[in-house]
């Protein structure tokens, strides 16, 4: 009989988690750490704790409660997780996580969530490329392109590429490769190439030319002395 309650006990104490979470968090963006947090928030979430702190989410994990507070500052603005506040009867405000944002990216699939998938992968390529995760800093740069410049994920990428090809990979020279093509009106990927192309080709032309040096301060001894 113990035996019995202990088994029952065990399968009653689950969380169910969809399968396309595990199949396809990479292609919105997400990581190993990523997961782990969403995973222990939706436990959290689940019992009924709906606002952990990031010490009681890193109380279940190798990361401390720094790293967990970035991670989750993070997530909020990839638009994975949201904060919602709610207001009871005495006007007293209360927050509670909400993994409502992760769940419409995972099953929606209007052209506005493609968009959020190819965005997703745009930070994944980032990180890849710098070797480290970005600084909220450098992902809200990556969301003022998507946002307010409407630069479309693909030219981003093209961006990202031509400074790598350049060897200067850093922000401030793919925002002015950006704003660059923007003033061309370039918005292809193929148009970004060609205009990469072209650039690289004159950087190598200048490398190359003659130097010219002025002459006359040189004495002609052709002439002789007069």
């Amino acid at each position: 009989m113990t035996k019995h309650m202990d088994l029952q006990q065990i399968l009653s104490d689950q969380i169910s988690v969809p399968m396309k979470l595990f199949t396809s968090y990479t292609s919105i963006g997400l990581n190993e750490q990523d997961m782990m947090i969403i995973l222990q928030l939706h436990c959290f979430l689940q019992r009924g704790v709906q606002f952990p702190t990031p010490a009681e989410l890193a109380g279940h994990l190798t990361i401390n409660e720094k790293e967990c507070a970035n991670i989750l500052r993070t997530l909020i603005q990839r638009n994975v997780l949201e904060i919602q506040q709610t207001k009871n009867e005495q006007n007293q405000i209360s927050e509670a996580y909400s993994l409502n944002p992760l769940w419409k990216r995972l099953f929606t699939t209007d052209n506005s969530e493609q968009k959020d998938l190819h965005e997703g992968s745009l930070f994944i390529l980032f990180e890849q490329e710098f070797g480290r995760p970005l600084s909220p800093f450098e992902i809200e740069t990556v969301n003022v392109w998507l946002d307010e410049d409407n630069i479309a994920p693909a030219l981003i990428k093209a961006g990202l590429r031509e400074s790598v090809l350049m060897g200067k990979l850093n922000f401030k020279y793919i925002d002015r490769i950006l704003r660059e093509w923007k003033k061309k009106g370039i918005k292809s990927v193929e148009q970004a190439r060609a205009a990469g192309k072209n650039f690289r080709s004159n950087q190598v032309n200048k490398q190359y030319e003659p130097v010219k040096r002025d002459t006359s301060i040189y004495y002609n001894w052709l002439k002789g002395e007069e």
